[in-house]
């Protein structure tokens, strides 16, 4: 007990030193002008689009998962189109004024914030985290997957040195360099944390809640993919194809299931093997079940973020070199079908329905099984069709004719580019967003008498 107790006060000492630190970095930074902060984050996102591949390569080599060329991209999107819909924006001082309304707003930094970062996305969640922290006059205390510490320190190192070249405090970016959950822990319930930044997994998340301080977490994803019988078939089936295979499937967003209407299967089968897509049979579809989900319920992490072909060696089951996807049909859906749950690998489950109203029920069914609120995805050509997708399925970020990994995220559509995905309160967050820069500032406001 005695040993217990002197780890868990060392692991507090340590997380009182580096939040200490950030908070008096960022007391200074606080007064820096826009134009202080500006430069500090250009340079960040010079310094950390150099370094993308290199990191690429580390993160792949430490964590096993992805893919460099596609991590590579991960971490450019990060540093440049994150950062190019961020620089332009008003964040300190009067960044906006209603003339009409007369209600000036004023952007204020919230102090220090805490974020967790994901084996499955470390270094692009790292600089994407550190740019919208930055951005906003707040200080940042990361806290690395175990499974991603070395590489999710490097980048932190890199953010730091050129913010602090380019003029910041020394203190403002922070990162615990031997992580534990103890240590987490005790970083999300410091009174001076301003707000909890949570991408991981869910019980992870549910602590972020439940620390006491403001959080922000996403759940899970579990996109379905109704494809409907007006598609364009092959449009849709490379759009999908190349997103589930990106990265190997790690980013949340992907798509988890497709939904086909009767009339189109056929088609929609045929385009899926001229991708390479295999389809296995029922015994090929129980041998890799029992490796999708460990007995814990929890995703098994050999399967994560792996081709199909390794997937296939582990599991016991022969397929082309050449595959893409693996794809099981199914007919049931809950949490004791794993193929009906999120799946960060290039596995899909495919279900067939009569018609539209089965397809709604069917993704529906889906995401309260798991992902609630996250994402779903639709194809179609018949416009009418896609308000009513989007009144009735219960995702905040519901896609048409794209793919879900880029669109998701904001980079195949106009939403705004993120690495952390509100689910809305029906998937347990407290944002619908993707989130940005103004769910990290308070925002407050100077309103007249309009009498």
């Amino acid at each position: 007990m005695a040993i217990n107790l002197a780890k868990e006060n060392a692991h507090e000492f340590e997380i009182e030193t580096f939040i200490h630190e950030a908070k008096q970095a960022q007391k200074v930074y606080a007064d820096f002008t826009q134009e202080q902060v500006d430069k500090i984050v250009e340079a960040v996102s010079l310094e950390l689009t150099e370094a993308a591949e290199d990191l690429a390569i580390k993160a792949h080599t430490e964590t096993g998962f992805g893919n460099i060329k596609d991590k590579t991209t991960k971490n450019l999107f990060a540093s440049q189109q994150v950062y190019e819909s961020i620089k332009n924006e008003k964040t300190v001082g009067v960044i906006h004024r209603d003339d009409v309304n007369k209600v000036i707003e004023v952007g204020v930094p919230m102090g220090v914030i805490a974020a967790l970062v994901p084996v499955t996305n470390p270094t692009s969640t790292v600089i994407f985290k550190t740019l919208i922290a930055l951005k906003t006059r707040n200080a940042i205390v990361l806290s690395p997957h175990p499974k991603a510490v070395n590489t999710i320190v490097e980048a932190a190192r890199l953010v730091e040195a050129a913010a602090i070249e380019a003029g910041a405090p020394k203190g403002i970016v922070q990162v615990i360099e031997s992580p534990s959950l103890e240590g987490t822990q005790a970083l999300m319930k410091h009174d001076d944390i301003a707000l909890i930044l949570a991408t991981g997994g869910g019980p992870m998340v549910k602590a972020a809640y439940s620390s006491g301080n403001p959080a922000i977490g996403v759940g899970p994803g579990n996109a379905p993919t109704f494809i409907e019988k007006t598609a364009d078939i092959k449009a849709a089936i490379d759009k999908i194809i190349t997103s589930k295979t990106f990265d190997h499937g790690t980013i949340c967003a992907s798509e988890q299931s497709l939904v086909v209407e009767k009339s189109v299967k056929e088609q929609v089968v045929q385009e899926l093997k001229n991708r390479h897509a295999y389809f296995m049979n029922q015994k090929e579809s129980e041998q890799v079940a029992k490796f999708i989900m460990r007995e814990n319920g929890t995703m098994n992490p050999q399967i994560v973020g792996k081709p199909a072909t390794d997937i296939a060696k582990l599991c016991g089951i022969i397929i082309p070199t050449d595959t893409t996807v693996l794809i099981s049909e199914e007919t049931t859906i809950g949490s004791d079908n794993p193929y009906s749950r999120e799946k960060l690998t290039p596995i899909l489950a495919l279900y067939t329905v009569d018609d539209w109203e089965e397809g709604i029920a069917t993704c529906n069914a889906i995401l309260e099984n798991e992902g609630a609120g996250h994402t779903a995805i639709l194809h179609t050509t018949d416009g009418d069709l896609v308000q009513d997708f989007g009144l009735r399925i219960k995702a905040s970020r519901i896609l048409i004719n794209t793919p879900g990994t880029f669109g998701g995220i904001g980079l195949s559509t106009k939403l705004s580019p993120s690495l952390t995905l509100g689910c809305g309160a029906i998937g347990g967050s407290s944002i619908t967003d993707n989130v940005s820069i103004r769910q990290l500032m308070n925002i407050n406001r100077i309103a007249y008498d309009n009498q």
